[in-house]
């Protein structure tokens, strides 16, 4: 008779410090913990879940084959065949996402409707993002960049400017990226109205609650369109020309979510003509933004790669809801954190 393997195999497959692979490794008496850096893509800064990959030779190929094929839990998507996941990895029951957004990597990777749980980082990145966010905001409100022209050409000229307080913010994605920004602004006397996908009462940071559908009812007194959605079949162009034409001139718009829930032509010539006062964009519509694309000159746009969210304390805080859900898992008493909705997209 085969007896079970009490333990439960957790393969890392992305660069962590090795204080945090021994938090993981020590948070129960079960966990076993491969993580092989010499195998994995070389970091390029802290928190990179990326990385350059490495030319393994046969050998090292074989062995990281080895330890997908024993692994029950993984802590991110396999670097090398992600396509290849429930192939490669039979024994493999769950998957802790590295990023909030990961419908994207689960349908590319083929992985819709898999009998795997993912979990994702929702929330990990909800500071750094809500800060790039109200920088950005800043810079256009207080005429931050009107100050470096006239610095640039020595030009010694007064003039008014504007302020935050006062102003209302629209936040598409009431989650807790959106909801982080709105407390950030509250704190400069910014109202929001918040939308979530589901219908839910008002409450703190936000002054009014409301859905997809009556977006179009809320635009009109919105400074401030921040979206922090995440990218489904229900938000691919929910920001239209239309959308976009019925904001107050002069609206600002910031996008942590996903690039195409705007229409970015769009927004573009929005931007062109002055009827937008500014856009602060973390993520485009394709990655990288593609050479010819009007938002690379365009002086009232601040334009991050997708890289806002990037600070050295990322990963620590993965651990720390990666460490969680592992005794979650193991005591099978309480649903997982974060836990990937397949129907709903995220």
């Amino acid at each position: 008779m085969t007896v079970p393997d009490p333990c439960l195999d957790v393969l890392i497959a992305s660069y962590l410090e090795q204080d945090l692979v021994d938090r993981i490794a020590a948070c129960a008496p079960r966990i076993r913990v491969s993580y092989a850096p010499e195998l994995l893509p070389r970091p390029r800064w802290h928190s990179d879940h990326v990385g350059v990959p490495r030319e393994l030779t046969a050998g090292e190929h074989d062995r990281w084959t080895s330890m997908l094929r024993t692994a029950d839990v993984m802590f991110d998507f396999d670097w090398r065949h992600p396509e290849h996941t429930l192939e490669q990895s039979p024994n493999l029951t769950w998957i802790q996402a590295t990023s909030a957004g990961a419908g994207q990597l689960i349908e590319k990777f083929g992985l819709s409707g898999a009998p795997l749980t993912v979990t994702t980082a929702a929330g990990v990145h909800a500071d750094p993002l809500a800060e790039f966010a109200l920088a950005g905001i800043l810079h256009f409100t207080r005429g931050l960049p009107r100050l470096i022209a006239d610095r640039q050409t020595r030009t010694w000229r007064k003039q008014e400017t504007t302020e935050l307080a006062g102003r209302h913010a629209l936040v598409v994605g009431a989650g807790k990226i959106g909801s982080r920004t709105a407390e950030l602004l509250r704190c400069f006397s910014v109202t929001a109205d918040g939308v979530a996908r589901n219908p839910r009462p008002a409450g703190a940071p936000f002054d009014s609650m409301t859905t997809p559908d009556r977006i179009a009812e809320h635009l009109p007194t919105a400074d401030i369109l921040v979206i922090s959605c995440a990218l489904t079949d229900d938000t691919r162009g929910l920001i239209g020309r239309r959308e976009l034409a019925a904001l107050p001139h002069g609206a600002l718009v910031v996008n942590l979510g996903r690039g195409p829930i705007i229409d970015e032509d769009a927004l573009a010539e929005a931007l062109s003509t002055g009827r937008l006062g500014g856009a602060v964009l973390d993520v485009t519509s394709t990655e990288p933004l593609r050479e010819d694309s009007p938002l690379w000159t365009a002086d009232n746009v601040i334009l991050s790669p997708h890289s806002a969210a990037n600070v050295p304390s990322e990963n620590g805080k993965i651990v720390d809801l990666f460490v969680e859900n592992l005794a979650r898992y193991l005591s099978g008493d309480a649903a997982l954190l974060n836990e990937f909705d397949f129907d709903a997209g995220y």
